[in-house]
């Protein structure tokens, strides 16, 4: 039998191929090793000959041994040097065993000191040591800097070169001088002994010019700034500085100029991000350069930034808390002026920086003042709330702005300014989260588990699923808008905050100059209440109208928002609000008051919403006999109020034609029932205004204005949608809340404009067939063909 033959298989061509790389590899990687080590150690042992060579230049050479002889042997040595002569040495044999004394090695055995048997081998080498070790800088070096050349290496020695070159700042030197003692030479300068002496055409004359060199520094200052932040933040602090100028002649104009250059400097270099503060781990690591100073200018402007605001409201609690300053370079009544820049200082960097740090500062800053008894410092901070709150799309800073209300409305006991609630009427809340079924809170179920994917889907499905919900999470991730549900939970929050505010003035305060305020902001965020709040809202509504204690625009408000519920969510509420149709028919008849006075009525815009709601949109729960009635003193009220008021009623007439097509009976003379129409009567159900007629669009047919004329006949005629009498496309497509404001008169200008009447003065007499006696009248046509009569020559 032949050999037994080996069961191993023989290596392929590309398995030697494999084998071979990766020996190739682990050679290459201990080859790396090993070099590695080996220089590892080179420079380990550099390094301590360093340490050693260091060590031994810096010893001082110190004797090892020392003798001490005892006083007697000393003694007997002195006697014995004075017995020897004194010519036994030459001079020449001293100062050679001198020499040979210095370098005696054996005596200090000290290294250090002396030079080896083979220094003279080594000596070109030692200068170059020594020449290194030399500092190329000195510690300290005034008005010249020193630079180094290249040495020129000697037989004996290395010889340094080095120049000098003197630095040149004289001229920034003489510009930082300037701008540092400009406020000293103002202080020495601003009262002079002759200031006292000048007239006053001469100080004006000197005020203006200290204030034109002012200017001139702040302008080029802040456009220094401006132009390179990176490098000139230094001038901030030299900027911020000048808002303590001490010449009291125009020390107010320039602060305030200060503070406004400072606000548009900040508002320019500013960016657009929120700059947070650094952790230690990245304060360690090594960044680039260009990083670097990157976060070095941005804790620069935040730290100048937060002084900046800590000047502006303590400057704002001087003025409030009335205190005298010790240099009295500020007059207490020029105070008001610079607190009013600080607030408009801070209203602008409200609204154009809500994304930097701080901003919840200035909220809290501004929100008091809001309440200020100073009118145009009210004004301003609320009407820059109010743009905060339209201009607020994703909610944080309203909801900010909405709690510091919330506590400073309740620690002053309710007694804050109306305007400050009404401000809440511009949050721009559409939706919130309600209050949903187990079903619709239960978190949703996957579409697939792991075991269901592992049964149905394939091995690549799988792998394909896995890589496409990967995609769709970093897609969200780097999303720049931000997400629905954030915004709609930061939504809802605001919104139980002022609804919380609403009920604790409704509750504890109804007396309170707020209320109108509240019942507005009720009538205004109805919609979003939760089912809940329904009942006591309700009840506590109808008590308030009841109490007789509400003017007419509170109880319109009141009826708003009854039927904004009603209308929305409560409308699976099973109740009859038969009193609040009471109530808004009876307010309808005093509405006229303010048009006779030609003040602009804004009541009939929550009539409108109303009617709306009430008639329009709950016609199937509103007998014919209240809509006839709402239709006839509807009617009444558009006689006696403004043109657009006159409109915007007639056109919630026609609504109310439309939903209601029985109303045409009031167009007949004939009498439908029993009985007669009661107009003082406040009851719609039992006026029976049935039996009245509309007489009142007879007259207006005859109004001055074109378009309440072109309604009434409208209405005359049934309100039809086609024919001649139907109205123009561009007036059936509005609505009557668009009407109003479309022909409003609030600028007293009518919209079209009136025609004006046409002159009825005669010139002079007209010669006509006026008698019915014919003699009488050819004596009369003889006369005067002789003597034509003017009467325009004749005066009384």
């Amino acid at each position: 039998m032949g050999p037994l033959r080996s069961k191993k298989r023989r290596p392929t061509f590309r398995r030697l191929l494999k084998t071979s790389g990766m020996k190739l590899e682990n050679k290459l990687k201990s080859r790396q090793q090993k070099q590695q080590n080996v220089a590892k150690k080179q420079r380990k042992e550099q390094k301590r000959l360093r340490q050693a060579m260091k060590g031994a230049a810096l010893q001082v050479p110190q004797v090892l041994e020392t003798y001490r002889k005892r006083p007697e042997e000393e003694n007997e040595e002195e006697e014995f040097l004075e017995t020897l002569p004194s010519d036994m040495m030459d001079e020449e044999d001293l100062k050679e065993m001198t020499a040979m004394a210095r370098k005696a090695s054996f005596i200090t055995r000290d290294l250090s000191s002396c030079g080896s048997v083979h220094s003279s081998k080594r000596k070109n080498a030692d200068v170059v040591r020594s020449y290194e070790k030399i500092p190329r800088k000195m510690a300290k070096m005034q008005e010249k800097e020193v630079i180094q050349l290249l040495p020129i290496k000697d037989k004996d020695r290395v010889i340094p070169r080095s120049i000098e070159r003197a630095v040149k700042q004289h001229q920034e030197e003489e510009e930082e001088e300037e701008l540092a003692g400009m406020p000293e030479q103002e202080e020495d300068d601003g009262e002079p002994p002759s200031y006292k002496e000048l007239t006053p055409e001469e100080r004006e004359q000197f005020r203006i010019q200290t204030l034109n060199i002012k200017k001139q520094r702040i302008a080029s200052m802040a456009s220094a700034i401006i132009s390179d932040p990176l490098n000139n933040m230094k001038r901030v602090k030299e900027l911020r500085g000048m808002m303590m100028e001490v010449d009291p002649s125009v020390a107010v104009s320039v602060r305030k100029m200060v503070m406004v250059s400072l606000m548009e400097v900040f508002k320019d270099i500013a960016p657009t991000y929120r700059i947070r503060p650094l952790t230690s781990a990245e304060k360690n690591t090594k960044v680039k350069k260009e990083t670097q100073q990157l976060r070095e200018f941005e804790e620069s402007l935040v730290s100048q930034y937060k002084f900046y605001l800590e000047d502006l409201e303590q400057t704002i609690k001087d003025w409030k808390q009335k205190k005298r300053k010790r240099s009295q370079v500020v007059s207490f009544q020029s105070y008001r002026g610079l607190a009013e820049v600080s607030v408009r200082c801070l209203c602008e960097l409200l609204l154009s920086m809500p994304h930097f740090n701080f901003h919840n500062n200035i909220i809290v800053i501004l929100v008091p003042l809001m309440n200020d008894p100073l009118k145009k410092v009210s004004d301003m901070c609320c009407d820059a709330f109010r743009k905060l709150f339209q201009e607020d799309r994703v909610g944080g800073a309203s909801l900010a702005t909405v709690r510091v209300i919330s506590g400073l409305t309740k620690s002053l006991n309710y007694n804050v300014r109306p305007e400050m609630l009404r401000t809440l009427l511009n949050l721009r809340i559409k939706e919130v989260e309600m209050k949903k079924d187990l079903e619709a809170t239960a978190p949703k179920t996957k579409f697939m588990t792991n075991k269901e994917k592992k049964k149905n889907l394939s091995r690549m499905q799988r792998k394909w699923k896995k890589a496409e919900e990967k995609l769709e999470k970093e897609l969200l991730e780097a999303e720049a808008s931000e997400s629905k549900e954030k915004k709609t939970k930061l939504h809802t929050e605001t919104l139980n905050i002022v609804f919380l505010i609403y009920f604790r003035i409704l509750k504890k305060a109804q007396r309170s100059v707020l209320l109108s305020a509240v019942l507005e902001g009720l009538a205004n965020f109805a919609h979003l209440i939760n089912l809940e709040f329904f009942d006591d809202l309700l009840n506590v509504l109808q008590n308030l109208i009841q109490s007789g204690n509400l003017t007419n625009r509170e109880s319109l408000h009141c009826i708003q928002t009854v039927f904004t519920i009603l209308s929305g969510q409560g409308d699976a509420l099973n109740i009859d609000p038969l009193n609040f149709y009471s109530q808004l028919y009876k307010i309808l008849l005093f509405l006229h008051i303010l048009a006779i006075s030609g003040a602009p009525n804004n009541d009939i815009i929550i009539v409108l919403r109303c009617l709306d709601a009430m008639l329009t949109r709950r016609r199937k729960q509103v007998t014919l006999q209240r809509a006839m009635a709402f239709f006839k003193r509807l009617s009444v009220l558009s006689l006696h109020v403004l043109p657009n008021a006159s409109i915007g009623i007639l056109a919630a007439n026609r609504a109310t034609m439309h939903s209601f097509p029985k109303c045409d009976f009031l167009l007949d003379n004939e009498i439908q029932g029993s009985g007669f129409y009661l107009m003082e009567l406040d009851e719609p159900e039992y006026c029976n205004a049935q039996n009245t007629a509309l007489w009142e669009l007879h007259t207006l047919q005859r109004h001055f204005h074109p378009v309440v004329r072109r309604f009434a006949g409208y209405l005359s005629h049934g309100a039809p949608s086609d024919g001649s009498a139907a109205l123009s496309m561009e007036l059936s497509r509005r609505s009557p809340l668009e009407l109003f404001e479309d022909y409003s008169v609030k600028d007293m200008t009518f919209n079209p404009p009136v025609a004006s009447p046409t002159s009825k003065k005669k010139d002079q007499f007209v010669v006509g067939t006026a008698l019915l006696d014919d003699r009488l009248q050819k004596q009369a046509d003889s006369i005067l063909s002789d003597t034509r009569m003017d009467f325009t020559a004749t005066r009384l």
